[in-house]
């Protein structure tokens, strides 16, 4: 019986595809690729979609679904990278459930799951720009308008999805999907601290930092500065700075397990085992599953349930539209799996605040468990890696079932660990109403922390060249 993969292998065939360099490109030169990059995804996220309104809202509600999907309203980066992340998770939870047969170490099934992840990130371009139109988020265009609208959107993927692979492949550093939401943090992170636009309702300019010294220089209760939700507040920023120093002092607790190498001479080194074992991933599948089934009620609310009065629907989605937004309403699906965004709203309303943690990290913690099988991150494949690495753990026979045996200490409990501490770190910074949100805070962290492991390293084979070569990467 012919696999799901080897059926759509003749469409990959198809998809437009970025070849790797010929040669491996020195650090100058993929560092001015990325920037190239990223440069291009900044100028999109300026240009307005053609025939639609330009949005001139001042602070968008769910700003967490923009900085999860590094996206843009109302640019041509409206879609952002949902395509491409949503996809990721369709394909891993696949993959991870085996509804999908294949084998990551076997070059070519991992060349057709890449594929397949592409051409399904393509399909759910088109699928999310249409739901974006259907939903009402361009108002109510004509036919042709609305063509015009679709294909704006899918061609705009499309490059995004080739931006994202040409980084990848080897001409930038990192991955475009990282670099991106990178960029939209750092700028949500600035421009909520320190915009000028004003005055708001409260007579204070946007900017948590500017509203704070105004409230200090007219003399206004200085409480004022700390609560403004729904705006960016000094609680806001102090609890951004506090989870950025926390997560990064998490990403340096390590467990190290000793290895040796007895092909030369025994050396000794120690493989790390980070607390937060599966990162940030988990808490991105999370957030990502709640953004498509936000994205999902949206689109019922607007079609079947826009008075809130069917009752079929009800208990999914029902949303209070006024002038200044939409807020989802308590009682249905959709409230409680949204955060609360300050801590008036959790000391209003207790029951949500639990019952939005306790789903949150369930899910985080489920999320890590399948990443860790999926991505080859378990007792048993770390156990196989190290034994074909010529590596054993000294004190123990150098076999994959005794490795794995004490891998298996480790390792689970490390992936449940990681699940709940990353899933009640996006949850208290989102309740804290902390400037660039949760999942912001934690990605900007995972990814700068990349990015340095990933420069250091390559400066130092520069500088050594032989340790590149050691480490099979030339």
């Amino acid at each position: 019986m012919a696999r799901f993969l080897d059926l759509i292998e003749p469409i990959m065939r198809i998809l437009p595809e970025i070849p790797k360099p010929q040669r491996k490109l020195e650090l100058r030169q993929r560092l001015l690729w990325t920037g190239l990059i990223l440069s291009l995804y900044l100028i999109m996220c300026e240009i307005p979609l053609y025939g639609v309104p330009v949005f001139t809202e001042e602070y968008e509600q769910f700003l967490i679904y923009r900085i999860i999907f590094a996206s843009k309203k109302g640019s041509l980066m409206d879609l952002g990278i949902g395509p491409i992340v949503t996809a990721g998770l369709i394909m891993q939870i696949l993959a991870g459930s085996k509804l999908i047969n294949v084998n990551l170490s076997d070059p070519r099934d991992r060349a057709l799951f890449t594929g397949a992840q592409k051409f399904l990130a393509i399909i759910m371009t088109i699928f999310e720009a249409t739901a974006f139109l259907i939903g009402g988020s361009y108002g109510r265009p004509d036919l042709m308008l609305s063509i015009i609208i679709i294909a704006q959107l899918t061609m705009v993927g499309i490059l995004v999805i080739l931006m994202d692979e040409l980084i990848q492949k080897g001409w930038g550093i990192g991955s475009g999907v990282s670099l991106f939401i990178l960029a939209g943090v750092s700028q949500q992170i600035i421009w909520l601290s320190f915009s000028p636009i004003g005055p708001l309702p409260d007579g204070k300019s946007l900017g948590a930092i500017l509203a704070f010294f105004q409230t200090l220089i007219s003399g206004d209760n200085i409480v004022n500065a700390f609560i403004r939700y729904p705006y960016p507040d000094m609680t806001g920023f102090l609890a951004m700075l506090g989870i950025f120093l926390l997560v990064v002092y998490l990403e340096g607790m390590r467990i190290e397990i000793p290895v040796a190498h007895p092909k030369y001479g025994g050396l000794r080194a120690k493989i790390p085992l980070k607390l937060l074992y599966v990162s940030n991933v988990p808490i991105i599948l999370t957030s990502v599953l709640f953004a498509n089934f936000y994205m999902f009620g949206r689109l019922l609310w607007q079609n079947f349930n826009f008075l809130n009065n069917n009752p079929w629907l009800n208990w999914f989605v029902m949303i209070n539209a006024t002038a200044t937004g939409e807020n989802v309403l308590p009682g249905c699906f959709l409230y409680y799996i949204t955060s609360p965004r300050s801590m008036l709203h959790v000391i209003e309303d207790p029951l949500h605040a639990i019952i939005y943690i306790i789903i949150l990290v369930t899910f985080s913690v489920l999320f890590a468990r399948i990443w860790v099988e999926v991505a080859g991150m378990g007792a048993k494949a770390q156990a196989d890696q190290l034994v074909r690495a010529g590596l054993q753990i000294p004190g123990f026979r150098r076999s994959p079932i005794v490795i794995e045996q004490l891998l298996s200490r480790y390792i689970p409990p490390l992936t449940i660990i990681s699940g709940v501490t990353i899933g009640l770190l996006a949850g208290i910074a989102d309740m804290l109403g902390a400037i660039g949100t949760g999942i912001g805070i934690l990605l900007s962290v995972g990814i700068i922390y990349q990015y340095y492991q990933f420069l250091a390293r390559e400066h130092l084979e520069e500088l050594y060249p032989g340790i590149g070569r050691l480490l099979g990467r030339e």
